[in-house]
This record gives structure tokens, C-alpha cells and sequence, in this order.
């Protein structure tokens, strides 16, 4: 067979990312030779590949189906196909880096199920060498090269593991189900990978081709002559400039000193600020700055940590829009009343509001002092374009919280879909548009992409604002413990509006009747439930998807029009990344009390 393969057509890719399941793609080949004979032949293929940009996984799907295809070979093959294609094309990536860089990355279920002594830490499964399953040998082999070893499960911790800077590529074991959720971020970000899918997805003593998984372990060559692009050392450098010590190079904290008392209060109250300007998150707001600035400068920082050519100046602008976006999170939390931020108490739960209050008041100052500072240097008209953007993006931000504040203490809930979305709108894009416009104006004049870069910011938050209302019945976030809190703080959500809109006259009445119940104190788990199972009879859930796709495909039609490739590449990378997909129940299922936080 021939290894070319076409070019996936655009709507055949849109087609397929809108497929509602995959599970009938996600069959491992029954044999070792069927196996070795698909790799084999994504080897001849894998040499017509352009490795100097990534591709996303629906265009890998349509490569894969392609293959298969001239194969005689059928559909059901689709997701081992990929993670080979994906393999072939990290393969002189991961090779290329050294040993002491990588991560080995093994699932649970690949232990020996039966007494296996092994306890679990903090990190996962503490292996020991029993002899009783491959794990440990393959642990033993990887730390001998020089490996981090972890045996845990899910993206969210090894993403944690590669932004921190600790490794630079992964080698990972684990069943198609878990390696489908994790493409989509690790081609996004650019991480180098390659990964050896179980033979079995039963999670109990499953299996693995052994020698396969060796022969990643000990990948080792020159580095390759083509580089493949990848955000991951801006993404880096966006939580760097956040976090210690680099936050207090940046910015020096005044009042802590050799000779400060541990309690004196001008101390204490800047280190809560410092602590929390420095807590958790993805640091999207920075990254976009340091990102956007580095694109219009000629993109060099997406090919190695070592071409980022960012003065000070511009990273104390970014890290100006980060403490903006703190103290917003303080005064959200305590206008909301809610109990948790970033998996532990928010600030004034901790700390009691009049001093969350000063504390985010504080970041305000602090995030205007950073971007005032470097004037000098950046010139005077730049900063003042940046201040003026910001304190806009302040004051539209403080209209869209105002009028949800007084909606919630309004006797009357009724609300539109359009007057929930002039919300979202001044809630949430402005922080995108600072950030976006700080890039640019730190590069040059921004005139050009002035009127562009509102549209896509307002169409880009107006998407992520509905995919968090999607999220609140999902606890799978770092960022919330408790399901539902969207209702039980009564906001005015784009999913009510169109649950009020689509409602028959008596579940409208219900619904409206429950939100009071919500305003009175009653947080009970048969409440949310009840909310929960009456947005699936009115299709809120896929409606709002739905919804996340008419702006998303605004967004991306904007960036269509973006003459600099590099920026342009930047904006649709920040659509996929910012927006990722929520899978809306297709039936009616009933929260746990595990959900609900509730005992």
C-alpha cells in the first residue's frame, strides 16, 4: 500500500470532532502480529509527516480511517491507530530528550491485582520489586536510565508535572479510554509523547506487549533536524513569573524583611496577597500576554525554553492582568458566598471578609503599580494604552458582576437567554481582551487588531463562561469540590434562562419555586437533583454545548483573518485549550451525595 495519505478535508475534520461516541473506535487489534503490522505500515507513513506543527485529533482520526482503510482493515481500529500515528510522530521528539527529562507514566491497573504489597502515596502506587507483575520492572529499567517514575492515573497531575518544568516528555502506558482524554491536551500543548495502550480496558491485571513498552523506555538518538513548535515553554514561563522566586524578583515584596517580626501585620497581610496571587490555576490570563507578545516577535519561544526573549517589563504586565484576575476571584467568592477556590477555603472563609476585602483591594493596587512601572522603558504611550485597557476591562467587569448581584436579590428570576449572554459578556471577555491587547501593544502598535481582538475575546469568553455553567454539575476541576453551586447561589445562568424559556408553564413554576428555596438557605442534595434532572428534561445541557460551538466557530472564523501566521496559530490554539469539551449526559442521571459534598 501507498504510506500518502490526503490531506483531512475541513468539514470531514468537523464532522468527525461532533461524533457524540467513540467507544465503538476503541479496539485493540486481537493479535500481536495485527498490531506490528498496523505500526509497521504508520512507520512508512509516519515519514511524509510535517513535524514542525501538531495536528489535532480529529485530523488524526481521519488519517487513521484513511489507513485503515487502504489496509482493508475496519473502523474499530481507529483509537490504537492514532496513538501510533501520534507515537511516530513525537518518536525523534522523545529520543531527543535526555533521559533525566522524561517521565514514565504507568496505570494501576497494570499491577498484579491479587495481593500486590504495594502502597499508595501522595504520587500513586509505591511499587516495590516483588517480581509479582511488569511494573516494577519496568519502574526499575526507567530509574535506572534516569526517569521520573509515577503509577497513577489521569491528565490533570501529569499536565501539573510538565508545566512545572520537572520533565519534558512523557512515555505513558494506560488503556485507549484514558489516552483519547489525554491527546487532545497533549497535542494542544505540544508535549512530546508516545504511549503503549493496554491490551484490555477491564482495569484488573490487564496487559501489556511488554517489549514494546522496553523499547520506548530506552528511545535514544540524536536530536532531530526539525523541531516541533510548542507552547509548552511559554505555558512554563506563565506560571514561573507567578510563583516563587520569580514572583518576588518581579516584585519585591516591600514590607517583609531580615528584620521584620513573623507577626507584624503589614507583613502578614502582604504575604496572604503574595500567597494567594501565587495559588494555583492555569495562569491562562499571563500566558496569553507572554504568548501574543512572543508570537508578533517572531514565535521563537515555541521552539525551545532557551529562544524566549521576554524582558522584565513585559512579564510584570502579565503578571499585572494575574493579580487583577486574584483579586476578582476574592471579591467573586465573597459576593457569592462560596466555600472553595483552587480545592481548599477561599480567602474570606479563611481569613473573614474585611480582610479578603483589603486583600483583593491590595492586588488591584498591586496589578495597576506593575503595569505603571517599567513606563520608562516601554514608553510612556504604551503603558497608558495598557492602563487604559485594563481599567476598562475593570469597570465592564464590576457591570457585569453588579447586575448579577442585583438580579440575584431581585424578587423576580425570570431572565433571557440574550440577557444572561450581555452578562457573560462583561463578566468574563474583558479578561481576555486585556490580556490579548497587552501582547499585542507590548510588540508594537496595536491598531490593526484593535476591533479583532474584542470580537474574539468577547465570542471566546462568552463560550468559556457557558462551558463553566456546563461544569458546575461536574466535579472533575480543581477549582470546585461542590456540584451545583451555580445554583445555589442563585446566578443568572445562561442554562436557567433556557431552561425558563423551553419550560412547560408548570416546570417553569417548579424551577422558579426552587431558586427561592436556594435564596432562603435550603442547599439540599434533593434540591440541585431536582434542578439538575428538569434542565435534562428541557435539553439544557446539549443546548448549551451547542452554544459553545456558535462561538467557538465565531472565534476561530475571527483568527481565520489574522495575517500573522504565528499569531494566528496562537488564536486557535487559545480557542481549543480555553474551550475544552464538556460531555453533556445523554439521559437523566442523579447526582451523588459525593457531588454535592454532602455526607
Amino acid at each position: 500500500m501507498s504510506s500518502q495519505l490526503v490531506e483531512p478535508d475541513v468539514e470531514q475534520v468537523e464532522k468527525k470532532s461532533k461524533k457524540p461516541s467513540t467507544s465503538h473506535l476503541k479496539v485493540v487489534p486481537e493479535t500481536r502480529e495485527l498490531r506490528d503490522k498496523i505500526r509497521a505500515e504508520i512507520a512508512k507513513f509516519a515519514t511524509t509527516l510535517d513535524r514542525k506543527n501538531t495536528f489535532t485529533k480529529a485530523e488524526l482520526q481521519v488519517f487513521s480511517e484513511q489507513l485503515l482503510t487502504s489496509m482493508g482493515l475496519g473502523f474499530q481500529y481507529t483509537g490504537f491507530t492514532s496513538v501510533c500515528i501520534a507515537n511516530e510522530f513525537w518518536r525523534e521528539q522523545v529520543q531527543a530528550t535526555d533521559f533525566s527529562r522524561r517521565l514514565l507514566l504507568m496505570p494501576h491497573c497494570l499491577k498484579h491485582a491479587e495481593g500486590c504489597p504495594a502502597d499508595y502515596d501522595e504520587f500513586g502506587l509505591d511499587c516495590r520489586k516483588c517480581g509479582a507483575c511488569s511494573v516494577a520492572d519496568f519502574k526499575t529499567r526507567a530509574e535506572d536510565l534516569g526517569y521520573k517514575v509515577l503509577v497513577s492515573e489521569g491528565t490533570p497531575i501529569v499536565l501539573k508535572i510538565i508545566v512545572s518544568g520537572h520533565v519534558d516528555a512523557i512515555v505513558g502506558v494506560a488503556c485507549l479510554n484514558v489516552l483519547e482524554k489525554a491527546l487532545d491536551k497533549i497535542l494542544l500543548a505540544g508535549v512530546p509523547c508516545v504511549a503503549v495502550p493496554l491490551l484490555s480496558s477491564n482495569c484488573k491485571s490487564t496487559s501489556v506487549d511488554e517489549d514494546w513498552v522496553m523499547e520506548f523506555i530506552n528511545l535514544k538518538t540524536p536530536a532531530p533536524a526539525t523541531v516541533t513548535r510548542s507552547y509548552m515553554h511559554l505555558m512554563r514561563a506563565s506560571h514561573q513569573i507567578c510563583e516563587e522566586p520569580e514572583l518576588s524578583r518581579l516584585c519585591p515584596p516591600s514590607r517583609s524583611g531580615a528584620n521584620t517580626r513573623a507577626e507584624d501585620p503589614l507583613s502578614v497581610h502582604e504575604k496572604l496577597a503574595y500567597n494567594w496571587l501565587g495559588k494555583g490555576g492555569k495562569r491562562s490570563r499571563p500566558f496569553i500576554t507572554l504568548a501574543v507578545y512572543d508570537a508578533l516577535k517572531g514565535g521563537a519561544g515555541t521552539l525551545n525554553a532557551e529562544s524566549i526573549n521576554i524582558s522584565d517589563a513585559v512579564k510584570r504586565s502579565a503578571l499585572a492582568i494575574e493579580a487583577f484576575h486574584k483579586a476578582s476571584l476574592i471579591h467573586d467568592d465573597i459576593e457569592d458566598d462560596d466555600n472553595f477556590r483552587y480545592g481548599s477555603e477561599t480567602m474570606h472563609r479563611q481569613q473573614g471578609v474585611p480582610v479578603a476585602i483589603n486583600v483583593g483591594d491590595y492586588l488591584v493596587g498591586l496589578g495597576y503599580r506593575l503595569a505603571a512601572k517599567d513606563r520608562a522603558e516601554l514608553g510612556s504611550d504604551v503603558s497608558a494604552d495598557i492602563l487604559f485597557k485594563l481599567s476598562d476591562a475593570h469597570v465592564k467587569l464590576s457591570e457585569g458582576q453588579g447586575a448579577e448581584l442585583l438580579w440575584r436579590n431581585s424578587t423576580d428570576k425570570n431572565i433571557t437567554p440574550l440577557e444572561a449572554l450581555r452578562i457573560y459578556a462583561l463578566k468574563t471577555s474583558p479578561a481576555f481582551e486585556a490580556a490579548l491587547y497587552a501582547g499585542v501593544r507590548l510588540a508594537g502598535p496595536a491598531d490593526a487588531y484593535e476591533k479583532m481582538i474584542g470580537e474574539f475575546a468577547k465570542n471566546l469568553g462568552i463560550a468559556f463562561q457557558i462551558l463553566n455553567d456546563l461544569g458546575d454539575f461536574d466535579t472533575n476541576s480543581e477549582n470546585k469540590v461542590v456540584a451545583g453551586q451555580d445554583v445555589l447561589a442563585g446566578r443568572p445562568t445562561v442554562l436557567l434562562a433556557m431552561a425558563l424559556e423551553t419550560a412547560t408553564p408548570a416546570q417553569k413554576e417548579e424551577i422558579l419555586g426552587l431558586l427561592q428555596r436556594a435564596r432562603k438557605g435550603d442547599s439540599s442534595f434533593q434540591l440541585v437533583e431536582r434542578i439538575h434532572q428538569l434542565y435534562q428534561l428541557n435539553e439544557v445541557f446539549s443546548k448549551g454545548q451547542k452554544l459553545v460551538e456558535k462561538f467557538r466557530a465565531r472565534a476561530e472564523a475571527i483568527a481565520d483573518e489574522v495575517d500573522s501566521e504565528d499569531f494566528r496559530r496562537l488564536l486557535y490554539f487559545l480557542v481549543d485549550s480555553v474551550l475544552e469539551k464538556f460531555e453533556a449526559p445523554q439521559q437523566a442521571e442523579p447526582l451523588s451525595l459525593i457531588q454535592l459534598g454532602k455526607v
